[in-house]
């Protein structure tokens, strides 16, 4: 084991403070020069601890560093809730600190496990500590578990009202409040009517779905009604295609360019919550509504850039995966794309005119790739019968980047 004499240390703690640490946190403690947390944290040690307790300043990011620098060469622990590494700031330290050990407690999310006695391998987590509580749409499903990390008092009733909204108002909602502590206690509820007043800021919030409501699957393809549009969207079936064909991977970050009513860049960004995407958009307008849908479908994470490509796109973190929606016949947006593909980057447009379809054709012959025609035709009203009604069909170019 790693002593790490002069580095730092990460301890986890509990609501139930000293008495729930074992002995390798506390003699890490009490042997610390300087022991860094909040103020209800560093208010559970003993006054055994003699170290120099410093309280986080506010707001922390920016003053890490220079806390750090400051102490250079003491012993100096750090106060973490729960389990460093799991939403804590174990992590963010790592970046800053060459030399980091880890001393971890259960995490708040493990004592509700363990309350409800739900398996956490079939449990879905989500952090709303910083994240906005619409980060919870994509999670919703019927008769879905969801364990959620609250920021304050408030955030049970946001997470209660956006499962109302959704329908699900019949979700049983369960807010565990100071877990592991003496004065532990829960609130249980149908999201609709729980009362979720006078709680305690340190708690976790768990959902167990309804069977009704608005569903809202996570594969591509998802109704084109669910998008607010003023015309300027992937048609559902052409939109299913174009995402199997981006074939989005955990982590990847997408350039959606010309992105119209943002369908794209979400459904990217719903197939995994480490999927990354920028949406570019010309219109003013529509940059808005883009932003609008991306709060509205899960995604409020999506970047969006409200200018016209391929000047936008200087600038913008290097992508894995272009896709060109809109733009194809301007000068210099597939020589703009093409440049800021890394090797094994993926390059997909969407063409319906016969401009751009020539544009497309073009550069098929120079760098290769697939061509694809999609035609839909959706059954429509003919009189008193049923007929079938063509969409326009669209030509969809994929190539590699070598």
């Amino acid at each position: 084991m790693n002593d790490n004499p002069a580095g730092l240390t990460v301890v986890g703690i509990g609501a139930d403070g000293w008495a729930g640490l074992t002995g390798t946190a506390t003699a890490a403690l009490t042997a610390a020069d300087v022991i860094l947390g909040s103020d209800r944290q560093l208010a559970l040690l003993p006054p055994e601890v003699v170290g120099e307790r410093v309280a986080w300043p506010s707001p922390l990011l920016p003053a890490l560093p220079g806390l750090l620098e400051a102490h250079r060469g003491r012993r100096v622990a750090v106060l973490a809730s729960g389990d460093p590494m799991f939403h804590g700031i174990g992590a963010t330290l790592r970046r800053h600190a060459e030399q980091v050990r880890v001393v971890p407690h259960p995490s708040s999310v493990s004592f509700a496990a363990a309350r409800l006695g739900w398996p956490l391998a079939d449990v879905d987590v989500l952090s709303l500590v910083t994240a906005r509580v619409e980060e919870l749409h994509p999670l919703v499903h019927p008769g879905r578990r969801i364990l959620v990390l609250s920021r304050d008092a408030s955030t049970p009733a946001e997470v209660a009202a956006l499962l109302t909204s959704r329908g699900y108002g019949d979700s049983t909602v369960t807010v565990l409040s100071r877990l592991g502590g003496e004065d532990e206690a829960s609130v249980r509820g149908p999201a609709a009517t729980v009362d979720l007043t006078g709680l305690d800021p340190l708690n976790v919030v768990a959902v167990e779905c309804g069977r009704g409501g608005a569903r809202m699957p996570l594969t591509p393809g998802l109704p084109d009604d669910a998008y607010d549009s003023d015309g300027q969207l992937t048609k559902r079936e052409v939109r299913a295609v174009t995402l199997a064909v981006l074939g989005p991977q955990p982590g990847e970050l997408l350039w959606d360019i010309g992105a119209g009513s943002g369908s794209i860049a979400i459904e990217w960004m719903r197939s995994h919550r480490a999927c990354r995407a920028v949406a570019v958009e010309s219109s003013p307008e529509r940059a808005a509504r883009v932003e609008a849908n991306a709060v509205a479908l899960g995604v409020p994470k999506l970047e969006v850039v409200a200018g016209r490509a391929p000047g936008a796109l200087a600038g913008l973190p290097a992508p894995d995966v272009v896709f060109i929606g809109g733009g194809l016949t301007r000068d210099g947006v597939v020589e703009a794309a093409w440049a800021a593909l890394p090797g094994g980057g993926r390059l997909v447009a969407n063409a319906v005119t016969l401009e751009s379809e020539a544009v497309l054709a073009a550069w098929y012959a120079k760098l290769g790739g697939e061509l694809t025609r999609v035609a839909v035709s959706r059954a429509s009203p003919v009189g008193g019968f049923t007929g079938w009604r063509s969409m326009m069909p669209v030509t969809i170019w994929s190539v590699v980047k070598p």
